[in-house]
């Protein structure tokens, strides 16, 4: 599996999630899409990508400094994945503020899933992990 990244501002469409968390006022909406122009499903190559908004709903200024990832292909084989930031920041989200941005993540199967959390600090010093709930990643028709 493997897992890349570009960054882009925040979009003014609406989202349509497969998945939905709030933890401590911050919101979590994550997109899966696959993309068949980038998979070569004879080499066992299917390409995802996924788009994440980041909302803080809360009062509170908080600041994303790290991510954890937990990626899970069809066959169970599952990968790790750990960082500073994400996309190569750490976004420091005021009440209000919402972060945007899309990656991606190579399976060698035709479905599988992620999830994880993200490491925030509020200007306190508090720290907590805002969860990123489960989402599929999954090849249309793949699972009829």
């Amino acid at each position: 599996m493997a897992v890349g990244a570009c960054a882009r501002p925040v979009s003014r469409y609406s989202l349509e999630p497969v998945s939905n968390s709030v933890t401590s006022g911050i919101r979590v909406l994550v997109k899966s899409e696959y993309r068949s122009d980038r998979s070569a499903p004879s080499s066992g190559r299917y390409l995802f990508t996924y788009t994440v908004r980041i909302s803080n709903e809360g009062e509170k200024t908080a600041k994303l400094v790290s991510r954890h990832w937990i990626i899970t292909d069809a066959r169970g084989e599952r990968e790790e994945v750990a960082g500073e930031g994400v996309v190569g920041q750490q976004p420091l989200l005021k009440a209000g503020d919402s972060f945007e941005y899309t990656s991606f993540c190579i399976l060698k199967t035709p479905h599988g899933s992620m999830r994880g959390t993200y490491q925030m600090v509020r200007d306190d010093g508090i720290a907590f992990d805002a969860k990123i709930a489960p989402f599929s990643l999954v090849v249309p028709g793949a699972l009829n």
